[in-house]
């Protein structure tokens, strides 16, 4: 089985020059934790996930303790420091050289992939132009659509006949 068959065809994208703040939107109401990043062309250029852009805005140990050291004053120096960086670009964040599958791979490959690497999602890239993405879930969904015939032995120990 080949990824095209079990990929998202149409992921969540941005493209360079996004906000972390409108990155941030985009993640949450997705609900995913990576972002393609594409050009204006629809090129693949990129992954933003969201570990890199919540590590981004949130304030350091010393600016937390700096600013009480409670959560609740942790949380407002989260809010006041996305506010500070909420507008810069996306840009520096993007892992511009993330393992990618094409769509003829096998299911398989990307699986094992994804389990060798911690590896949630992989972009799907064809001659250079992102074609969606696949997901440990895709994977899951593959696995259970096409399950393997096993025979099962008696729990004694007897075997089938």
């Amino acid at each position: 089985m080949q990824v095209a068959e079990v990929m998202t065809r149409f992921p969540a994208t941005v493209r360079p020059g996004t906000t972390l703040h409108r990155a941030a939107e985009l993640i949450a109401v997705s609900e995913v934790g990576q972002l393609m990043v594409v050009d204006a062309a629809g090129r693949f250029v990129g992954v933003l996930s969201e570990g890199d852009l919540v590590r981004a805005l949130l304030p350091t140990a010393a600016e937390a303790r700096q600013a009480g050291g409670s959560v609740t004053a942790a949380f407002e120096a989260f809010l006041a420091r996305t506010g500070d960086r909420g507008e810069g670009p996306v840009d520096p964040l993007v892992r511009t050289d993330p393992i990618t599958v094409g769509p003829g791979s096998h299911v398989a490959e990307a699986a094992v992939i994804m389990v060798d690497r911690g590896i949630r999602r992989l972009p799907v890239v064809e001659d250079g132009h992102l074609v969606g993405t696949v997901s440990r879930t895709d994977v899951c969904r593959a696995v259970l659509a096409h399950p393997v015939a096993v025979e099962v032995g008696d729990p004694r120990g007897n075997g089938r006949g």
